[in-house]
């Protein structure tokens, strides 16, 4: 394949996320009308989801014995997996699940993986009660933290990190230390610094610690590191 089919290859991947998932920007949305909007449409995304899925497993009954090889060749069952997946392209977290191999830079979901990640730091109620997976948080954090991501994304990682430092400690935000040192520069420390001096006393601990392991690259973001490095500064 030329490069110029493969990038035109991409583009339409981009437009078909675009049209799937172009709604979901709303559920980041400075005003509460938008994203209320966003969330019904999730709703309505994720009714569909679940009624395809109940129709599949319905007919993977009624085709038993379960897991026999007859029972994949049954083509009205597979055709209901075929759409209980399409379903799942244009809602949220399913549409992020099952992403193909390769360069995440280069995915066409990655602005939809950050969609993800941000509405789970800036609206983390919303996010718990509407979508809450975190298997796919954990992942999709980790497959975020390479290096080399375009000015835009970094940015936004940058973001994310920063987010993430200032708040109270919610289930898998550990994982933001690979980001971190992934997008290590002087944006990110500079802001890190503040976080430091700021009246909040979490924020203080959580930006001093992540100051203190970018500085240490070969240190594990491990509980014991963490206790430990709680013990030092409390000894002053």
């Amino acid at each position: 394949m030329t490069k110029e089919a493969d990038a035109g290859t991409g583009a339409d991947e981009t437009r078909a996320w675009d049209a799937r998932l172009g709604w979901a920007f709303g559920l980041i949305a400075d005003d509460p009308a938008e994203r209320a909007a966003a969330l019904a449409q999730l709703a309505d995304a994720q009714g569909k989801v679940e009624d395809a899925l109940g129709r599949y497993n319905d007919l993977w009954h009624l085709t038993l014995p379960p897991g026999g090889q007859e029972q994949w060749r049954d083509s009205v069952l597979l055709r209901a997996y075929e759409r209980y997946v399409e379903a799942g392209t244009s809602s949220l977290p399913e549409a992020l699940w099952n992403r193909p191999a390769g360069d995440i830079r280069t995915w066409p979901g990655l602005p939809y993986a950050l969609l993800f990640l941000e509405w789970e730091a800036r609206y983390p109620q919303e996010w718990t009660r509407h979508a809450k997976h975190w298997g796919t948080k954990q992942s999709l954090v980790r497959a975020v933290a390479v290096a080399g991501h375009g000015e835009r994304v970094r940015a936004k990682l940058t973001d994310l990190v920063e987010l993430v430092v200032r708040r109270a400690y919610r289930c898998k935000d550990r994982e933001y230390l690979r980001v971190a040192r992934a997008v290590d520069g002087a944006d990110l420390r500079g802001r890190l610094d503040t976080a430091a001096r700021s009246d909040d006393p979490w924020a203080r601990r959580h930006a001093g610690y992540v100051l203190w392991l970018l500085d240490r690259p070969e240190v594990p973001n491990s509980l014991h590191v963490w206790q430990t490095w709680l013990s030092a500064e409390a000894d002053g």
